[in-house]
C-alpha cells in the first residue's frame, strides 16, 4: 500500500511551491467538510490545496459524538429528506474505511411515560429502515422487557416496557477526517495544517485566492486559485465578514459535550439511546477501556478557539445518566475525560438550540467566495459532492472545463485495501495480534492499531521493527509518532495525543505515562529548543487538566 510523504519537516519549502503554483480550487477548513471536498475535487480532476487554520480536524471534526447515523431523532421533526439521505450514506461511508466506521447495534429503551411509545418507536423505526434503506440483520427489531434486560442489564426494570433495536456505526471522527485528506493526496491534492486565511485576493472584483498567515512562524504568503471554496465549520461567518458578504442567512452556534468514564463505572454492555427528563435523547457508548456519553445542545456565544465543558454541563450529563440506569451512581470524580464542540446551525428565528435543522446550506457572496455550513458528520460526502457540482457548473461555464461526476462512493480512504465487511477487518485485528502478542501486547492494543490505522498498521510495525527502546509501548508510541511526522502532517504532541490517536478521550492515563519519551522524539525529529519541548509540556498538562478535572475548585 503506497504512504504518500505528508509532512511538515520540510514546511518552508511545502509553502514556497504553493506559493510558486496556482489552483483551480482553495478550500478553507481542514474538518471533515473540508477534507471531503478536497477529496470529491481532486478525483474529478481540480488542482486543489486545502489549508486548515489549526490542525486538521482540531475544530468541530474531533468533537462529535463520533457516530455515523442516521439521525432517528429527526423524523420526530418530519425531516425525512436529511433521515433518508444520512441513513443512505452510513452503509457508504462504512464501505469506505470498515476499520474506522464500525458497526454498532443501538438499544432504544421504551420507558413508561417516556418520548418514546412501543407502536410509535416501532412505526419509526420501521420508516427509518425504509429511508435508509437498511437491509438483512441490520434491519429493526422490537424487543420485549425480558429480551431488552438482557441485552442491557443496567436498565431500570421498574419502569422499562421493552426497547427498540436497530443498527448505527461508530467511528474516530478525527482519524476519518484525516484520512479523507490523505486519499486527497492520491488525486494530486495538497493540504497544510496551521495556515490562517486572513483575507482574500481578488481580480476584477472576484476572489482569486487567499492571503495565509503561517501558524508556526507568523509568515504571510499567497496563494493564487480560480475558485475558494470555505468549509470553516463555526467560522464561515467571520470569513463571509472578512468577504464583506456576511448577509442574509448566518450560522447559529451550539454547544455539545460529552463525558468520559472508566468502563467499570458504566459497564454498559451496548450503546444505548435514551430519553431524558427534558425531553432530549442522550447516548452511552462502550468504547475500549472506557463508556463515553452526551450530548448537550445549547447555544453558544463564547470563544470559539477554546470550548469547555462547564461543570453545569457534567452536572447535567451525569444527573442523566444517574435517572436512566438506577444502579449507576456516577459522580464528577469518576470523569476521566471530556470534550466540547460547536454545531455550525443556520438560525431560524424563534427555534431553540436542540429543534434547528441539521441540514446544510451552500451560500455564494457577489465575489464569488462559495461557504458551506450546518450539516452532519454522517453526511460530508453528500455535502462535497454538492459544492462541487457548484463548481464544475462554473468551470464548464467560464473554463469550458467539463469535469467528471462524483464517485466518491466507490474510493476507499487510507487504510483501507482489502477490506469488503467488518468480518475482515476482525480477521486482520487477530492477524496483528498473533504478531504482536509475543512482544506483550493485549488484543486491545491490536484492535487499537487496526481501527485507527487499518492496513497502514503494517507500515507501523516495520518503524517499530527499527527503533530501539526497552519499553515495548513506548517503543508503539514512537513508531506512531514516526508515522504521524512523516505521513500524517503531525506538527505537535497535542496533534498526535489528541487527534491522531484519540488517547487524550480513550486513553488520557497513557498519555501520562508517555508524554516525556514522546516530547523526546518531537525533539529529536523536529530539532526545536527546550524551551519549545516545554512549552509543549505545559500545553499537554493544560489540556489533561482542562478535560478531566472537575473538582469544584476548578477554575
Amino acid at each position: 500500500m503506497e504512504n504518500i510523504k505528508f509532512t511538515n519537516l520540510e514546511r518552508q519549502k511545502t509553502i514556497g511551491n504553493l506559493e510558486s503554483e496556482e489552483f483551480d480550487l482553495v478550500v478553507i477548513g481542514g474538518g471533515i467538510t473540508g477534507g471531503g471536498i478536497a477529496l470529491d475535487a481532486a478525483s474529478r480532476g481540480l488542482k486543489v490545496v486545502l489549508l486548515e487554520k489549526g490542525d486538521f480536524a482540531s475544530g468541530t471534526s474531533s468533537k462529535s459524538t463520533k457516530l455515523i447515523h442516521g439521525g432517528l431523532r429527526y423524523l420526530k421533526q418530519f425531516d425525512f429528506w436529511l433521515v433518508k439521505e444520512v441513513g443512505s450514506e452510513r452503509a457508504i461511508v462504512h464501505k469506505l474505511a470498515p476499520h474506522l466506521v464500525l458497526p454498532e447495534k443501538m438499544l432504544l429503551p421504551l420507558i413508561e411515560n417516556g418520548s418514546y411509545g412501543k407502536w410509535l418507536t416501532s412505526i419509526g423505526l420501521k420508516v427509518y429502515d425504509i429511508l435508509a434503506q437498511v437491509s438483512g440483520d441490520d434491519k429493526r427489531k422490537m424487543l420485549e422487557k425480558k429480551e431488552a434486560m438482557k441485552l442491557e442489564p443496567l436498565l431500570p426494570k421498574k419502569i422499562l416496557n421493552g426497547a427498540g433495536y436497530y443498527a448505527e456505526y461508530r467511528t474516530d471522527d478525527a482519524r476519518l477526517t484525516i484520512e479523507n485528506i490523505k486519499t486527497s493526496l492520491l488525486f494530486g491534492a495538497q493540504a497544510l495544517n496551521y495556515a490562517k486565511v486572513n483575507d482574500f485576493l481578488y481580480d476584477n472584483e472576484k476572489v482569486a485566492g487567499v492571503k495565509v498567515t503561517d501558524e508556526t512562524t507568523g509568515k504571510e504568503f499567497t496563494i493564487k486559485s480560480k475558485y475558494v471554496i470555505s468549509a470553516a465549520g463555526p467560522w464561515v461567518d467571520e470569513l463571509r465578514s472578512l468577504n464583506n458578504s456576511k448577509k442574509g442567512k448566518q450560522l447559529h452556534l451550539t454547544k455539545g459535550v460529552h463525558l468520559v468514564f472508566p468502563y467499570e463505572k458504566l459497564p454498559v454492555k451496548q450503546s444505548v439511546y435514551f430519553d431524558i427528563p427534558d425531553g432530549r435523547m442522550m447516548f452511552a457508548i462502550p468504547r475500549g477501556k472506557v463508556t463515553y456519553v452526551g450530548t448537550t445542545d445549547t447555544n453558544y456565544n463564547d470563544n470559539k478557539d477554546r470550548v469547555r465543558t462547564d461543570i453545569a454541563d457534567a452536572i447535567y450529563l451525569i444527573s442523566a445518566v444517574n435517572n436512566m440506569f438506577p444502579d449507576i451512581n456516577l459522580e464528577l470524580d469518576d470523569i476521566v475525560s471530556s470534550w466540547a464542540g460547536l454545531r455550525p446551525l443556520i438560525h431560524e428565528e424563534g427555534k431553540s438550540a436542540s429543534e434547528l435543522s441539521r441540514k446544510d446550506e451552500i451560500f455564494v457572496s457577489d465575489t464569488g467566495l462559495i461557504s458551506i455550513a450546518g450539516g452532519k458528520l454522517t453526511g460530508y460526502r453528500k455535502m462535497a459532492e454538492r459544492v462541487v457540482d457548484r463548481i464544475a457548473k462554473k468551470m464548464e461555464e467560464e473554463y469550458d472545463t467539463e469535469l467528471k461526476e462524483c464517485y466518491t462512493e466507490k474510493i476507499f480512504l487510507c487504510g483501507n485495501v482489502d477490506f469488503k465487511k467488518f468480518k475482515h477487518v476482525k480477521k486482520y485485528i487477530s492477524e496483528v495480534y498473533d504478531n504482536i502478542k509475543n512482544e506483550g501486547f493485549s488484543k486491545h492494543d491490536a484492535w487499537f492499531l487496526v481501527t485507527n490505522y487499518g492496513k497502514q498498521t503494517e507500515k507501523i510495525l516495520e518503524l517499530y521493527a527499527t527503533i530501539v527502546e526497552a519499553d515495548p509501548y513506548v517503543r508503539l508510541a514512537k513508531a506512531e509518532v514516526a508515522f504521524g511526522i512523516d505521513y500524517e502532517m503531525v506538527q505537535t504532541p497535542m496533534d498526535f495525543f489528541i487527534r491522531r490517536t484519540g488517547r487524550l478521550y480513550f486513553d488520557i492515563e497513557s498519555i501520562r505515562t508517555l508524554m516525556e519519551p514522546i516530547l523526546k522524539e518531537f525533539q529529536n525529529k523536529f530539532g526545536v529548543s527546550n524551551d519549545i519541548v516545554q512549552g509543549w509540556r505545559i500545553t499537554l498538562e493544560e489540556e489533561l487538566k482542562e478535560h478531566s478535572d472537575f473538582s469544584l475548585e476548578r477554575g
